[in-house]
């Protein structure tokens, strides 16, 4: 069984599709000003938040070959809105440790700086652990019923972390690190799925988490939500946002 649910974890992770906010709510039109959707050919692929004016934070099983259109400053995807801005990404750098969803995290590199506006903002790296019991939210644009059906608007719903070990025993074979902080809704199936990959998850108005995989069900406390856990790679973040690649006018 725990063979199973490896290889099915690999197969999301690999497609690297838009991860999915299932059985949320409808967000407050840019109340999320620091949400960034990554997309190839005009579709949502994965989420992201500004960290800087230049640089994305997402999850490093969203990498891909081509370089992503990254949006910013948007409520609904498919809406004409003055307030979205979009760049491209000129480069991609998972942490060089990435293995599976082992260090599951990555920096874009803009080819542009953000204005920062009502709609667009940056967002804070949490300097700390999480506390168990914390009440955070995730956010994102994919599927809302773990069936296909995409949503309007941008979703959130309220997550609940656990503590480590609980998640440990609830996953069972799967490894659990330290780097990584689980997460339920108040409900049954209600959370991500293999999709608002790369999205966050927001503790105390500060990036906490990136999403990084679940199990076969969305939302399913068996199988709680899995985040890369955002302080224990702060100074792998600042490094690389000090040394950005220098872009050609």
């Amino acid at each position: 069984m725990a063979v199973i649910v490896i290889l099915l974890l690999l197969s999301v992770l690999n497609r690297a599709e838009a991860s999915h906010i299932v059985n949320g709510r409808d967000a407050a039109p840019h109340s999320r000003p620091y949400m960034a959707s990554l997309q190839v050919r005009g579709r949502h692929n994965c989420g992201g938040v500004l960290v800087r004016e230049d640089f994305v934070l997402t999850a490093a099983h969203c990498e891909l070959r081509s370089p992503y259109t990254v949006v910013l400053g948007a409520d609904s995807l498919s809406g004409n809105e003055d307030t979205k801005q979009e760049f491209r990404s000129v480069r991609s750098i998972p942490h060089p440790n990435y293995d599976n969803h082992a260090n599951d995290i990555m920096l874009l590199q803009l080819n542009g700086r953000a204005n920062l506006t009502e709609a667009v903002q940056l967002i804070s790296l949490k300097s700390d652990r999480v506390n168990t019991a914390s009440r955070c939210i995730t956010a994102g644009w994919g599927d809302i019923g773990d069936n296909n059906t995409l949503p309007r608007t941008l979703q959130e719903v309220n997550v609940t972390t656990l503590p480590q070990r609980m998640c440990r025993r609830r996953w069972g074979r799967v490894p659990i690190a330290r780097s990584m902080v689980c997460g339920v809704g108040s409900r049954a199936f209600q959370g991500f799925c293999s999709g608002d990959s790369g999205g966050p998850l927001v503790c105390d108005g500060a990036a906490a988490g990136v999403v990084s995989f679940s199990g076969r069900r969305c939302g399913n406390p068996r199988t709680p939500d899995v985040y890369t856990r955002v302080s224990t790679f702060r100074e792998w973040i600042q490094s690389v946002m000090n040394n950005p690649l220098v872009i050609s006018v």
